[in-house]
């Protein structure tokens, strides 16, 4: 993005400070990076007003960043929050020590599980999930190049369309705590000390568990395996990740909301 034209009320808090700019997403998008601050600049959707209303009720309960304005002009929204001190959990830094990373990664899970449910404005359940998904299918929006090999095809789900059949039929009992709804590595902030924050809440709110138990997984295999480029790395013990989560692995509740993930992509 060439020329950022910010809204006064954003400028007031920037002041003369000196940002790094980043595109990312969609097209027009971009979000620029200073010391203490970051501004997201996109075009208005869903995705983020979910994000606004979930970081201001959650702050003071989890470290989430701080909405400090949040502007529309020319047909762009400009969010200005606070900047969480940490490393994302991709970091090579954290890579490189997988005990030390997965640990981490389940105290972050506790940590948004802790949060007392009550009051909180966005529902990411079942229910609500298989209506989105289905408007996502019957739209034709499910790229299957994109998907896990092996996720359609001979001997697996046939389309998109069958994939959704199968969710619906197989539903697995839910028990709703707070869900990050991307618990990926780039969205988890570390620091010698622990967990620092949670970012990108754009599909946050209440779900099973095991959501944010699978995608994590998910992550952490992709990112040791070299999935995005890096080097291959020693995988993580598996074990001790849901011994420090104090629970036994279900393996057809991952399959469930792993197999999920694959109509968002």
């Amino acid at each position: 993005m060439k020329h950022l034209t910010i809204p006064p009320a954003i400028q007031a808090w920037i002041g003369g400070r000196v940002g790094r700019t980043e595109t990312v997403g969609r097209s027009g998008s971009a979000v620029v990076i200073y010391a203490d601050m970051v501004l997201k600049i996109e075009p208005p959707c869903t995705e983020t007003d979910r994000a606004v209303t979930m970081m201001r009720w959650l702050a003071g309960k989890l470290p989430v960043p701080v909405v400090l304005a949040d502007e529309r002009a020319n047909g762009m929204r400009y969010l200005l929050m606070s900047r969480i001190a940490g490393e994302m959990a991709c970091a090579p830094a954290w890579l490189d020590r997988p005990a030390v990373l997965t640990d981490r990664l389940a105290e972050g899970l506790r940590m948004l599980w802790a949060v007392d449910p009550t009051g909180c404005p966005c529902r990411c359940a079942l229910d609500d999930e298989l209506a989105f998904l289905r408007g996502r299918v019957a739209r034709g929006e499910v790229n299957t190049a994109d998907c896990t090999p092996g996720t359609f095809g001979p001997g697996s789900f046939r389309a998109p369309d069958d994939l959704l059949g199968w969710l619906e039929q197989n539903r697995p009992d839910e028990t709703l705590l707070l869900s990050h709804g991307d618990y990926c590595l780039p969205n988890v902030l570390l620091t010698e000390q622990g967990v620092a924050g949670f970012i990108d809440l754009g599909a946050c709110g209440l779900a099973d568990p095991w959501r944010d138990i699978a995608l994590c997984l998910k992550s952490l295999r992709r990112n040791l395996g070299g999935f995005f480029g890096g080097p291959v790395r020693p995988a993580a013990d598996e074990t001790r990740f849901f011994a420090a989560l104090g629970i036994a692995p279900d393996n057809e509740r991952l399959r469930y909301y792993l197999l999920l993930d694959e109509l968002y992509v």
